[in-house]
């Protein structure tokens, strides 16, 4: 093959490059719309055709097959070129179609997240509610089964009361709300120079720590070993179950755990916590002995650990925020999570952080129904506190949908105090809004004549020590110390030795020694003292004849009696009635009536003397 035949052949292919590289440019700057394309350039000169044609008459004949072979042969590239530049420019134009396709679901999708956020937040939930079980309504059941459906659906998809907020889990935010950033970090800064401290003089190892809600895990802990997990039991009444599982590694440590126990060998359980550094059982015994010993920094770090690798052994379908999941106390592997929570939120609430702490209470109250750490009496505590009056409100009147908590002690007086802040915090709201609701006064007279008790635990354990509240006392209404009753004797004690802290406010003894004045003077005025239980009795009292002679007049007859006697004074006698020409038995019925006098054989013979001494006369 020629020289110059090779030269035009590749000359070709660069043309026909050129000419795709601008056709994609052309179509890149119309599509932009930065302007009118630029006009490509054509492929193929006309002049050098014929140039081509001269060049070829002067080729010899012996050239001829070359020549056409040559060109068969660049005919075929030149074909699969065109072929290929083709597809690669199809390709490009997918791929740009496609790009642009994106760009636009991005956009739309970024406005339609900017219009939905823009929305309040009471309108999405209300557009995320489901008002109809589709799985009701297709059951080829009667429609009052379906309504039922329909009814118990919208109770599952309204939020749940005890359904937690997990960004109030972290006490770090609520720190730092309370004392501000830089408080925070200069503390954080000091606990991360002891933790260097402690661990001089060994190996440091960096790890990526597991991100969890309920504690921060500390730089210095040991990586999770994965010795516990957690397993799925069952679904009933839209609530799941699940239990922990310890396996063969945690099982090895708990039997090392339980042989130092038995022998009280507190170093044996130390030394278990080398090798196995999340073991729990063997955490929360050091913290209680950190805690008695008073080192509280250490008790609060192991029950931090503890619940740290509680959280990472958790089940992917546990969603415990949202308040449908329950871990049962009556299974051992179980315990611990309890009690490393109850602790966990007496470290906070010693901390000052009572919102996260009222959040992980309401964790503990979800996990178990049966409350066999009673948080009840804990999270009424914790929610003044936290002034979350409207919620207590809400948690009081709906929970497990009675009104039942009422009853109770500690229910009884914070929602008076709940009630009272409400007041005056915005009392025109109050007054417009909840008019049928009793106001903070009734409610705490209804608590203290439910539990007069109270009031002298609290004067002796706040101390209250001003002169009226020995007056107050002294009355017979407050004067007992027990109930009698041993199992309300041990829910009051609970109740004034948790929220006694609350009473120390001033405005609020002020609040609870008016309220007591108004007691004293309600106890006082005895309405109905002058009531008999037996006006009330169904049993009918009889008595023989003999002992209806000296029958003892009704309390109430004694004024009418009086007035008989003053109508008749003693001298005089009553008027006797005649017995002759009388029926035999309506004389023994008229005789059982006490006002009825028939005379005796002493009246009869007085009778007869006076008739005689007035015949003498004559």
């Amino acid at each position: 093959m020629s020289a110059r035949l090779l030269k035009k052949v590749l000359k070709e292919q660069e043309e026909l490059r050129q000419h795709y590289s601008q056709s994609s440019t052309a179509e890149d700057g119309h599509d932009s719309g930065s302007g009118p394309s630029s006009p490509t350039a054509s492929s193929i000169n006309p002049f050098d055709l014929l140039i081509d044609d001269e060049d070829d008459s002067q080729i010899d004949p012996h050239q001829d097959n070359d020549q056409e072979a040559v060109e068969e042969v660049s005919v075929d590239r030149h074909k699969q070129f065109v072929c290929n530049g083709a597809k690669s420019a199809i390709s490009t134009s997918n791929k740009k179609l496609k790009k642009k396709k994106k760009k636009k679901e991005r956009e739309s999708s970024s406005s339609t997240t900017d219009k939905i956020l823009d929305k309040p937040l009471d309108v999405i939930l209300k557009s995320l509610s489901l008002d109809i079980n589709p799985s009701a309504l297709r059951s080829p059941q009667g429609p009052d089964k379906a309504k039922n459906g329909t009814e118990e659906s919208v109770k599952q998809c309204m939020p749940s009361l005890l359904e937690v907020e997990p960004k109030y889990l972290n006490a770090g935010n609520e720190l730092r709300r309370i004392f501000g950033a830089k408080v925070v970090k200069s503390f954080e800064k000091n606990n991360q120079a002891s933790s260097s401290r402690q661990l001089r003089g060994g190996r440091r190892v960096n790890h990526l720590s597991r991100k969890t809600y309920l504690v921060s895990p500390s730089d210095h802990w040991p990586r999770w070993d994965g010795s516990l997990s957690m397993e799925y039991l069952e679904s009933r009444n839209g609530y799941h179950y699940f239990r922990y599982v310890h396996l063969p590694s945690y099982v090895e440590a708990q039997k090392a755990f339980e042989a130092a126990r038995s022998i009280h060998d507190l170093n044996g359980i130390a030394s278990i916590l080398l090798y196995h550094p999340y073991h729990l059982d063997s955490l929360i015994t050091m913290a209680e002995y950190f805690k008695f010993a008073g080192d509280h920094e250490m008790s609060s770090d192991a029950v931090a650990k503890s619940l740290y690798a509680l959280e990472c052994a958790w089940h992917p379908m546990f969603t415990v925020f949202q308040g449908n999941c329950q871990l049962k106390i009556r299974h051992e592997t179980n315990k611990p999570m309890f009690t490393s929570l109850f602790t966990h939120v007496k470290n906070l609430d010693r901390r000052g952080c009572h919102r996260s702490a009222l959040e992980v209470c309401k964790l503990l109250l979800s996990l178990d129904s049966d409350d066999p750490m009673g948080a009840l009496f804990f999270i009424d505590y914790l929610s003044l506190r936290a002034e979350e009056y409207t919620w207590l409100e809400r948690f009081c009147e709906s929970y497990k949908n009675d009104t039942s908590l009422w009853l109770f002690p500690n229910f009884s007086f914070s929602l008076s105090i709940c009630r009272f802040f409400l007041e005056g915090k915005e009392p025109s709201k109050v007054d417009n809004v909840d008019a049928t609701r009793a106001n903070s006064t009734d409610l705490l007279k209804q608590a203290l004549l439910l539990h007069p008790f109270v009031l002298k635990r609290l004067v002796e354990k706040v101390p209250l020590k001003e002169q009226f509240w020995v007056q107050i006392l002294e009355h017979s209404f407050f004067l007992p110390a027990q109930t009698g009753i041993p199992s309300l004797d041990h829910l009051i004690n609970l109740y004034v030795e948790r929220n006694y802290i609350i009473w120390r406010i001033p405005y609020l003894q002020k609040f609870l020694r008016e309220t007591a004045q108004l007691v004293k003077v309600l106890s006082f005025n005895a309405r109905y003292a002058h009531l008999l239980v037996s006006d009330f009795s169904d049993s009918l009292s009889s008595a023989p004849p003999e002992a209806l002679q000296d029958f003892v007049v009704d309390p109430r007859m004694r004024d009418v009696q009086n007035i008989i006697q003053h109508a008749n004074p003693p001298d005089h006698r009553q008027p006797t009635h005649e017995i002759e020409n009388r029926s035999a038995l309506a004389v023994l019925f008229e005789s059982m009536l006490p006002w009825v006098n028939y005379g005796d054989e002493r009246d009869v013979g007085v009778d007869e003397g006076n008739q005689f001494d007035e015949h003498d006369e004559h």
